[in-house]
């Protein structure tokens, strides 16, 4: 097969933080390189001369020859606004594709580097200062609106030059890329889907974004007035970070470490701070809210036609695959401070532009709508489901925790408790009808928090998001628990003080809630079983043994000199770049190469048995989700997003389209889990919402 590798550089009045799409509309190709399999890659001057060489339009043309680039979607989507014979994704391959499906960075100079290209290979690193010098229009203060080959005629020779060697870099990057998952997964066919949704978009409702960022606009204008007057002209706006800080220390001798959330959620309930302070801090709360930066996002991305299109990064979670959000960053909207049923009144308070005067908190208000902003064109609607607790399905079904996987078929048959009663009871020993609705919740603190081999600050954390009062917990643990659990915790609480791991809670309560773990492993064998074994496989694929270690439904082993693997039922890898042994003073099983959550930069991570079953469920439940979708598209239901484990569909408004039939086909496990018990639910609707 024919490969043609090329690469684009645009000029655009829109800015290209609009997006990928929006940024389409007026755009401009002025350099076109590309290269024909191993020949020597060449650049047309697109602003020299209107017509690409015959032999690239008879490629265009011919669907034998594949046409790849890094990160396509761009290319493509500039492409085919000139070239519409390019525009069907099934044409395409993606070095940037290939190389999160392996676990590697996106940036092709990042992946050049990893890769040890030699430097006549390498992405020329002068780059970003020639894309913007020529790809977008010059600064105010410039004495030309736009740079060109006529104005800056040596830089224009060097920029012809780095598009030629992008692609001779990505050429070589994509020699030297694994490519298991092209090769024994279905990569591309799942991509292709992908780039279906993101050309498709999802309709916007722009009249309340809008009038939302109206009224949000308004509502910190207020706050800003307030603030200053209570701060006699100190700090003038509510973003004065430096300011706001300096004025509580010097007047009120508080002292903040930062302006995270967290922080000042936890300061806003300490009694002991002055009223003032505790006003400062609800204000800055009140309307720092992020979902009023999503709004701006929709308004500034959303194309002509009103659809918002490029939301979703297939494998963008590069560890598991999953889909990660785009622009507004529809993977992490808020659950909002309103009920379901009351964001419609809301919504239309907002476009009505009385919603200040019908609510008390603004923009919180307005952070409860967001979803909404989502709808369903004329003559059509919205059909979403969502995956029923899969990641806990999945971890039960590849350990063979089987109380577990039946607890979930009788739940699906109607004829048993839910998993978070079942869990309850299971860990101390009573039957599940007998669960109260506390009960219940401290189930599901359980469930969320133990599975990956969590410990006590790992229920803590879900502890405080669901509202636990752990001491009250500790009471209430101490009567209903097996004593031996409680006996085995307070013998090793003073070990866990010595280390300084008791998180500063009173006695009772760290043992309760190490008590409280205790009994949840001892209910969970299986998965108890397949950390160890997780564990096993790690040492054996870090210390480059032969073999593979089977751990539950995934195998551990070292796929190459490189890298490390977990093979999934399904049949795709999740990789291990560079894995080794860890040092006696790491406190790890394992060290590999990843992108750093924190840093963001690319460096070694430490992981450990738990944390690979945590990879290998979300890995997992993920390919549950992509397996369902041909299906779901094929019978009309049009995938506009996915947020997590839920798919957000557009379909005629006819009967026939239903929550009901969604759930099933969402509910249909793959040939390769035919035994994973699967559920689904959802809804109908002409306006995205919370469930």
């Amino acid at each position: 097969m024919t490969r043609l590798f090329l690469d684009i550089e645009t000029y655009c009045e829109t800015p290209i933080k609009a997006g990928t799409h929006r940024y389409a509309e007026g755009v401009e190709i002025i350099l076109f390189a590309y290269a024909f399999d191993e020949e020597p890659a060449a650049v047309i001057d697109m602003t020299a001369q209107d017509s690409l060489p015959q032999r690239v339009l008879d490629a265009f043309n011919d669907p034998t020859v594949e046409l790849w680039a890094h990160n396509s979607h761009f290319d493509r989507t500039m492409l085919k606004r000139f070239y519409p014979e390019v525009a069907d994704p099934r044409r395409w391959r993606d070095t940037m594709i290939l190389a999160y499906a392996h676990s590697l960075p996106g940036s092709l100079g990042e992946l050049c580097e990893i890769l040890g290209l030699p430097t006549d290979k390498a992405k020329d690193k002068d780059g970003r200062r020639l894309v913007q010098l020529f790809c977008s229009p010059r600064p105010e203060y410039s004495q030309i609106h736009r740079a060109t080959a006529e104005t800056h005629p040596d830089d224009w020779e060097h920029f012809c030059d780095y598009c030629r060697l992008d692609v001779e870099a990505m050429r070589e990057v994509w020699h030297r890329l694994p490519k298991w998952n092209s090769e024994n997964y279905g990569l591309w066919p799942e991509w292709s889907i992908d780039q279906d949704i993101n050309d498709r978009g999802m309709a916007i409702d722009l009249q309340l974004v809008d009038e939302a960022i109206k009224a949000a606009d308004a509502d910190k204008a207020r706050a800003n007035d307030l603030v200053y007057e209570a701060t006699d002209g100190a700090v003038s706006t509510i973003c004065q970070r430096d300011e706001f800080l300096k004025h509580i220390l010097s007047t009120y001798g508080v002292s903040l470490p930062d302006m995270q959330k967290s922080t000042l959620e936890r300061r806003l309930n300490d009694e002991s701070l002055p009223i003032q302070v505790r006003d400062l801090i609800a204000l800055r709360l009140e309307t720092g809210k992020t979902s009023v930066q999503k709004y701006k996002a929709l308004q500034n991305c959303t194309s002509s036609d009103g659809r918002l299109r490029g939301c979703l990064q297939f494998m963008g979670a590069i560890r598991t695959g999953r889909w990660t959000g785009r622009l507004f960053q529809p993977q992490n909207l808020p659950r909002g401070s309103l009920k379901p049923a009351e964001v419609e009144a809301a919504i239309e308070a907002i476009k009505a532009g009385v919603v200040d005067l019908m609510y008390e908190n603004v923009t919180s208000t307005v952070s409860s709508c967001i979803r909404g902003a989502i709808v369903a064109p004329k003559g059509k609607k919205l059909v979403v489901a969502d995956l029923s607790n899969i990641e806990g399905r999945v971890l039960a079904w590849t350990a063979g925790e089987e109380w577990k996987l039946e607890a979930f078929r009788a739940f699906d048959r109607g004829e048993g408790p839910d998993l978070y009663k079942a869990t309850y009871a299971r860990t101390f020993g009573i039957k599940p009808e007998e669960v109260t609705k506390p009960q219940r919740q401290i189930g599901k603190v359980l469930e969320l928090s133990l599975g990956y081999q969590g410990g006590v600050p790992a229920f803590l954390n879900f502890a405080s998001i669901y509202g636990l009062d752990l001491d009250e917990l500790a009471v209430h643990t101490r009567e209903a628990i097996e004593p031996k659990f409680w006996h085995e915790a307070a013998d090793a609480y003073e070990w866990f003080k010595s280390k300084g791991l008791t998180a500063g809670l009173k006695p009772d309560t760290f043992i309760a809630c190490e008590a409280i773990k205790r009994a949840w492993r001892s209910a969970h064998p299986a998965i108890v079983n397949l950390w160890s074994k997780c564990d096993e496989g790690s040492r054996s694929m870090a210390a480059h043994g032969k073999g593979c270690v089977r751990a539950g439904k995934v195998l551990l082993g070292r796929k190459s000199a490189g890298y490390g693997a977990l093979l999934l039922p399904s049949g795709r890898y999740v990789c291990y770049p560079g894995a080794r042994e860890a040092k006696p003073d790491e406190r790890a099983t394992f060290v590999y190469y990843g992108i750093n959550q924190y840093t963001r930069k690319w460096s070694e991570i430490r992981s450990y048995g738990g944390k690979v079953v945590e990879n290998a469920c979300q890995a997992i439940a993920r390919d549950v989700l992509a397996s369902t979708m041909p299906a779901i598209e094929a019978a009309g239901y049009k995938v506009v997003l996915s947020v997590h484990d839920e798919l957000i569909t557009e379909c005629p408004d006819t009967p026939e389209y239903s929550a009901e039939h969604l759930s099933r086909l969402m509910s249909t496990a793959p040939a390769w889990a035919s035994d994973l018990p699967l559920a689904a639910a959802g809804f109908e609707a002409y306006r995205y919402k919370k469930d």
